[in-house]
């Protein structure tokens, strides 16, 4: 049964990892449609309540378009990462129509200091490792897919872009260390909440457990950092954004590195909410609001407004 149910994810990757990319965006389409007319998903609920924790000034009309247009982007990047898996990086470096910022990234790969690329879950962020790739050796913390096949299916992805795939426990971070010190680039993901531990730091005046890893990584090496994100335009094409982030993340202690990082990320969500990824449950990384994705809506913003007034 288990080698059955393998060679059936195997055949459902290698399908959707072969149709076109505007296939993708249909099929995603189609699901998004389904899920804001019937409200189906417990995931839509956390996409909702995150927004108004994140976005309350905004009235409820435009939270509700912001919403559904997030739904919608969400899953289409997730049916996107398959075709992009599925694709040479020549085929998805072709698929990169317009770079703003790049003069960013040269400038840092110049200084051969090391560069840390602060890659939110924001867009389709898959479509930019080929292009980084051509410039730089990526190393890249990657934690197993539970389902071999998958697993599988992206590590063959990520060898095409010839990354370093490194464990996300302690070697990994010394290996990463290793390759900013030598000049290598690594991407990291600054929106998740630790396993263990992490310090207290506000986001959208929130105080969560947040991973000060970035931030140690960054001013330990001196290694360059920089913003970057891919939005889909309206052919089958994406633009990439490289942007600069507050010089004063290279000084001051790792929290003081971390909340600019908490802060650079809400500019960037505040410039485009429709495109962040909202169905991570970040906001229970409080002691206080452990069960905030299971109470009704009204009560759980009402802890949240507490925890705010409290932090």
């Amino acid at each position: 049964m288990t080698e059955k149910k393998h060679s059936m994810t195997t055949r459902l990757l290698n399908f959707f990892s072969r149709q076109p990319i505007l296939f993708s965006r249909f099929f995603a389409k189609i699901l998004a449609g389904i899920i804001n007319t019937l409200h189906i998903t417990k995931t839509s609920e956390t996409i909702r309540l995150n927004i108004e924790i994140c976005l309350p000034e905004l009235e409820a009309k435009q939270r509700e378009h912001i919403t559904r247009s997030a739904i919608r982007n969400e899953l289409q990047s997730y049916m996107e990462f398959f075709t992009i898996w599925g694709s040479t990086n020549q085929k998805n470096i072709s698929r990169i129509h317009q770079i703003q910022g790049e003069a960013y990234f040269h400038a840092a790969l110049a200084e051969q200091k090391g560069l840390i690329l602060i890659a939110p879950h924001f867009g389709t962020w898959e479509i930019m490792n080929a292009w980084f790739a051509q410039y730089t050796q990526m190393t890249i913390m990657y934690k197993p897919i539970k389902n071999a096949d998958a697993d599988n299916f992206v590590r063959v992805a990520r060898s095409r872009e010839q990354a370093k795939l490194v464990p996300t426990d302690e070697s990994g971070v010394r290996q990463i260390f290793k390759a900013l010190k030598t000049g290598g680039t690594t991407v990291i993901l600054p929106d998740h909440t630790p396993n263990v531990g992490g310090d207290m730091i506000q986001y959208f005046g929130v105080p969560l457990a947040s991973s000060n890893l970035s931030a140690k990584l960054i001013q330990k090496t001196k290694a360059r950092a920089l913003l970057v994100y891919a939005i889909r335009n309206e052919s089958d094409d994406f633009n990439m954004f490289i942007e600069p982030i507050n010089e004063h993340i290279y000084s001051g202690s790792a929290d003081d590195g971390t909340r600019i990082i908490h802060q650079t990320l809400e500019d960037l969500i505040q410039r485009y909410p429709e495109h962040y990824h909202w169905s991570y449950k970040r906001f229970k990384a409080n002691p206080e609001l452990g069960d905030l994705y299971h109470l009704p809506k009204a009560e759980a913003l009402k802890k949240i407004a507490q925890v705010r007034e409290n932090g």
